[in-house]
């Protein structure tokens, strides 16, 4: 009855699942780490960045840098050089500038609040800039190492170029959160966004229950070493994995779930914790803005790195 128990547990808080389908090791990208790849499932590689170059591939990578139209400071742009490719791995650096905390994000394409506006004309926006990559199901997946220290926080999602336009989640996309660490060592269970993000936002989680206060439902994996996330996502929902196993249940179809249908773009991001008020330091949440000398020297080198991010289509079978 203890054991029966104690997988319920693991389950709704989104641990991984013992006994659950486990993923099969593939070594699809010649000298590389081999993917981590559902079992039972068909899959064929379609887009990947495994980051051997010296610079970040521009064609499949663009810099998020603005918030709701405005510049956003806690953002690093690529002329405050917090990005580095070397030796396979592209390094996503906390940085202190100007007496700002800043750390880059990284994707493939954009969305409404990524658009500088411009503040005359009818249409406030300029050109947008063309998708790099945008994929509708398939089998995500970003073999990384966490942050080490704390006051910041790393990513690995997906978003929508339309957003919450609607509230039909299913045709506006949902926003993916497939790996979210907040502190060193501990990863959340998955959570899913739609409607935007005002009085009709919605989300779910693979733990099918809000997350404890204090955390109580994170997983807690080794910072020092490299761990593979990864979410299968299929038109009858999304079955998420870590280091090859079961993170949670499907989900998508229960009560208050939903499912995107449309092409989504691939995020990597950090950022400085306590960005909205940014002149508040306190050891608990953090600041963006760098005002104490020891906060910001406690943290700046500290880097999230990812050594890959790939992208697979399902099969028909």
């Amino acid at each position: 009855m203890k054991l029966i128990l104690s997988l319920i547990i693991m389950a709704l808080c989104g641990s991984v699942l013992p006994g659950a389908q486990d993923c099969r090791s593939v070594n699809v990208v010649d000298g590389e780490a081999p993917s981590l790849l559902p079992r039972g499932k068909q899959l064929k590689l379609v887009w990947h960045d495994e980051f051997n170059g010296t610079a970040l591939d521009s064609t499949k990578w663009c810099y998020r840098t603005n918030f709701w139209g405005r510049r956003a400071v806690w953002f690093a742009a690529p002329e405050d050089n917090a990005v580095e490719v070397s030796n396979g791995v592209v390094r996503l650096k906390l940085i202190e500038k100007d007496g700002q905390l800043k750390s880059p994000q990284l994707q493939t394409s954009t969305l409404l609040w990524d658009i500088p506006q411009l503040r005359k004309g009818i249409w406030p926006f300029p050109k947008r800039d063309k998708a790099r990559y945008l994929k509708r199901y398939g089998y995500f997946e970003c073999r990384c190492r966490l942050q080490q220290l704390p006051g910041w926080w790393s990513a690995f999602w997906m978003q929508a170029e339309a957003h919450g336009a609607t509230t039909d989640p299913a045709y506006s996309g949902i926003e993916h959160d497939i790996m979210e660490s907040f502190a060193p060592g501990e990863v959340i269970p998955a959570w899913f966004h739609y409607n935007g993000y005002g009085a009709e936002y919605r989300s779910f989680a693979s733990s099918r229950r809000p997350m404890g206060e204090n955390g109580k439902c994170v997983e807690r994996v080794d910072k020092t070493e490299f761990h593979t996330f990864g979410m299968l996502w299929e038109p009858d929902g999304y079955t998420l994995y870590l280091d090859g196993r079961q993170r949670g249940f499907k989900v998508g179809t229960g009560p208050g779930e939903a499912v995107s249908h449309v092409p989504e773009f691939i995020l990597i991001t950090t950022e400085a914790k306590g960005y909205r008020q940014p002149d508040a330091v306190d050891s608990t949440y953090g600041s963006g803005k760098a005002t104490s000398e020891s906060y910001a020297t406690s943290r700046k080198g500290d880097d999230f790195v990812v050594d890959y991010v790939r992208v697979y289509d399902l099969v028909a079978q």
